[in-house]
């Protein structure tokens, strides 16, 4: 555990005791805070009042008198679509608003690090797409190559939850927009934006707050070094906004398509090949195309992510490669589940969104697609272009005739729930196939997470290929 600086015998408001909300709490009383806490859901107090928490409704007149900070799960809205009460009370008496992500980047080093040969690194990665398969893979990278590694943040453990760090060793952090949008102290040793894509709209006030949540990664404390994808004009603009020049290597540029020029450091994939350029003169380059747990274009860009990463934090191309090579992928994105009488069935339930939904699309030749669930702003027909290889979409979810309406082009079948979705792909598909759940949309109509949705579409593969 991290225990929290800075708020010894102080009383410290935490709202929301979900997983990361429980081990803020612990670590404010590990560091020598009163932690105060709330959550309006009964079981949650009552967990922390099994831990000796004290609990304390927030809402009340004078909640706030004597409160040195309010900690806010990042699942809490607090400014979108609407102020959140009991942020808007902790304003109203001047009390500071964190995060447990904030509280982390405050606490993380200590004394201990001056008797250290190499003090440790955090690795930060947010974006709309991507975050988790960068993160993992950056972390596994450094793990084949003998560093000492944690994985947390939106992925893993919580990010006070981690082990205090040994000499030398990193911590990966995946970051979403939630956790970035609120946190006081962000100073990541190497910062990665991934790209840019529309999502949570409602909860930041639309595209513009959407990218200033991701931006505040990079402009509130400003990294050693910035991997910045720039397939979109966002990237363009923070890259800019990061670089003093044309020449300035603090800046790694990243693409998956495009060739990058200039004096630059640039890394980028193109028809599986990933290219490393420094002033203006190739360094490395690997080949994508074998390794089966980076499939697509998408995953290119994610490789050339990590690949930065790894080689800012030193290790060489061909160590590096090594990594790629064993890495197996995450559960949830582009996983390969089964292959039975010439098919592939790959769960890629994290594609929640119409961006991730496509790069997952372009990923593979002969698609039996199985999309659908709750629709996000925006629709899903924009969908239609990028479905040039799905032979037939098989859709669910509680609105699957609308969601497939807007399919246009695409021949359709409703079945609504995952098993005769399952069913139904397997039963018309042919040697060479790929099955692929892909649902471009959220998962909370008919699951509780895009986790259960997965493994529920892991579970009917099983069924129709004989695992089960």
């Amino acid at each position: 555990m991290i225990p929290v600086q800075g708020y010894t015998g102080a009383r410290v408001a935490v709202l929301g005791l979900g997983r990361s909300g429980l081990t803020a709490a612990r670590a404010l009383r590990a560091g020598g805070a009163h932690p105060v806490c709330w959550d309006d859901n009964s079981d949650a107090r009552a967990r922390a009042e099994a831990e000796g928490f004290e609990t304390s409704d927030l809402s009340r007149s004078g909640a706030f008198d004597g409160v040195a900070l309010l900690v806010v799960s990042p699942g809490i809205p607090h400014l979108y679509p609407a102020p959140n009460p009991y942020v808007a009370a902790a304003w109203a008496a001047g009390v500071p608003v964190d995060n447990d992500i904030g509280l982390f980047f405050r606490s993380f080093a200590t004394e201990d690090w001056s008797d250290y040969e190499t003090p440790p690194k955090v690795v930060a990665i947010t974006g709309s797409n991507g975050k988790s398969t960068t993160s993992a893979l950056i972390a596994h990278v450094l793990e084949t190559a003998g560093k000492s590694v944690q994985l947390a943040g939106n992925i893993g453990r919580g990010v006070l939850d981690i082990d205090e760090p040994d000499d030398g060793g990193v911590v990966v952090l995946e970051l979403s927009s939630y956790q970035t949008d609120l946190a006081r102290a962000l100073t990541p040793d190497v910062a990665v934006f991934t790209n840019l894509s529309a999502d949570h709209l409602d909860r930041h006030g639309g595209m513009g707050g959407y990218f200033a949540a991701k931006r505040r990664l990079f402009a509130e404390g400003g990294p050693d070094r910035a991997v910045i994808g720039v397939d979109e004009a966002e990237g363009h603009y923070l890259a800019n906004q990061m670089s003093e020049g044309a020449g300035d290597d603090r800046v790694i540029r990243v693409s998956s398509g495009q060739k990058l020029t200039g004096a630059g450091w640039m890394v980028f994939a193109r028809k599986g090949f990933l290219s490393e350029y420094r002033k203006g003169k190739q360094i490395g380059s690997i080949d994508l195309r074998a390794i089966k747990g980076l499939p697509g274009v998408h995953n290119h860009q994610n490789a050339c992510a990590a690949y930065a990463v790894c080689r800012t934090l030193g290790l060489a191309p061909r160590v590096i490669e090594q990594g790629f090579l064993s890495y197996g992928g995450l559960p949830h994105r582009s996983q390969i589940v089964a292959e039975a009488g010439g098919v592939t069935y790959v769960n890629d339930s994290k594609a929640t969104n119409v961006d991730s939904a496509a790069k997952a699309l372009s990923a593979f030749k002969r698609i039996r697609w199985i999309c659908g669930g709750l629709e996000k702003e925006g629709g899903v027909s924009a969908l239609s272009d990028a479905a040039g290889a799905v032979v037939k979409a098989y859709v669910i979810g509680r609105e699957a005739a609308g969601f497939a309406i807007q399919l246009s082009g695409v021949e359709t079948e409703v079945c609504t729930t995952m098993e005769e979705a399952v069913r139904r792909a397997a039963a018309e598909a042919e040697a060479g196939d790929t099955v692929l759940l892909a649902p471009a949309a959220a998962s909370f109509d008919q699951y509780d997470s895009f986790e259960r949705r997965g493994e529920d579409f892991m579970v009917q593969v099983a069924k129709v290929t004989g695992a089960a």
